[in-house]
């Protein structure tokens, strides 16, 4: 009887949940989208300033490019749409690109940095 509890508990924790996807998983699929100069991800280079998930499962994807003439945009808006689209409870993605606050090294993750030997 109890290892049949704890079998229905491991399913539960795996089992994906009813409603809209979290900001975490949102941020977590977007790290499968990769700047294709640099070759890291979008959230570790400090592109994607903020995500909202509303009620309906609608998401609203803030994200800033490295630079205002950079012509990756539409890509990285494509390949953000794949990868988010792919959690269950997603209703429509909006990735709408901002210029302010401007980009700059600082705002990526350490592991970033260190890949690209910025200090």
């Amino acid at each position: 009887m109890h290892e049949e509890i704890a079998e229905d508990e491991a399913i539960a924790e795996v089992a994906p949940s009813e409603g809209p996807p979290t900001a975490d998983a949102v941020f977590e699929a977007l790290k499968s989208v990769f700047d294709p100069e640099l070759g890291i991800n979008v959230v570790d280079l400090g592109l994607v300033y903020d995500v909202q998930v509303a009620e309906n499962g609608d998401i609203d994807i803030q994200y800033t490019l490295t630079t205002m003439g950079c012509p990756i945009g539409p890509m990285i808006e494509d390949q953000m749409r794949q990868f988010v689209r792919n959690l269950p409870g997603v209703g429509d993605i909006r990735p709408d690109m901002v210029l302010r606050p401007a980009w700059s090294p600082e705002m990526m993750s350490d592991e970033a940095k260190a890949a690209l030997g910025v200090f």
